[in-house]
């Protein structure tokens, strides 16, 4: 089967295109930076406004806490993704 000019002149842009995909898949936007380190910090509450509270890091970027049953003033240890700005609540 013999291509004709304007089918190989497409097979090497195509080639060209996922070469450049994987190119910058791979060095510009690694797939890792999606997934964050787990940080996990004893912290106290800052205020409790109906249910979602808000506490300071060291990182400080402050964090939100949803579904808080805790009070100003409390201690708990929050896990959170790091340089992210909402946070769990870690059972003992």
């Amino acid at each position: 089967m013999e291509l004709s000019s304007a089918q190989k002149t497409s097979l090497v842009f195509l080639g060209a295109f996922l070469t450049a995909g994987i190119v910058l898949s791979t060095i510009v936007f690694p797939f890792w930076n999606l997934i964050r380190e787990d940080v996990y910090e004893e912290v106290i509450i800052l205020t409790n406004d109906d249910g979602v509270c808000y506490v300071e890091t060291r990182d400080t970027i402050p964090k939100i806490i949803e579904n808080c049953t805790l009070k100003s003033g409390d201690a708990a240890t929050i896990k959170f993704g790091k340089d992210l700005a909402w946070a769990t609540i870690v059972e003992p």
